[in-house]
């Protein structure tokens, strides 16, 4: 059912993001505790403020309460992904090239499922990333199949 939820969301918000040269991160329709909420995360190449958050929030809200695909209460949610923003697409990936990143794997490459570092490439098959192991800079290459999770990294 989510799945389906967010579907239909990203066709009815595309538009809107288009219109105000917005790009659309990622969406979630997630149960917690007794509540359901509905995110949106949104960004653009000069960042996000809060007015567009606004903007976006109240014109999804008028096409969801139209075609009223939800069927019990929740919340939405409209906001910036953050600092650490996921790397859902190719073409994140292929911007954050050059950038800290953390990557999550669903089977260990190397005997790691957890690599942090600065990415240094992406060729659509594979993300090459140099890690440092103790003292060491290592480049590691993960299968971009075997990505299970990947988002831009803080580092201090």
């Amino acid at each position: 059912m989510s799945k389906k939820v967010t579907e239909i969301v990203e066709q009815l918000v595309t538009p809107i993001l288009e219109d105000m040269n917005l790009e659309l991160v990622d969406i979630e329709y997630v149960k917690e505790g007794s509540n359901w909420f509905l995110r949106l995360f949104i960004d653009s190449e000069t960042g996000i403020d809060i007015e567009e958050c606004g903007v976006v929030s109240e014109r999804l809200s008028e096409k969801l309460d139209e075609l009223d695909p939800i069927q019990h209460n929740y919340f939405l949610e409209v906001s910036s992904p953050g600092a650490e923003r996921p790397l859902k697409k190719e073409a994140d990936l292929i911007k954050a090239i050059g950038k800290q990143v953390h990557i999550k794997t669903y089977e260990p490459i190397n005997g790691e499922k957890v690599f942090e570092g600065v990415l240094t490439d992406f060729d659509g098959q594979s993300l090459t990333v140099s890690v440092t192991i103790k003292t060491r800079k290592k480049q590691v290459e993960i299968p971009y199949d075997k990505v299970a999770k990947a988002r831009l990294a803080v580092t201090f």
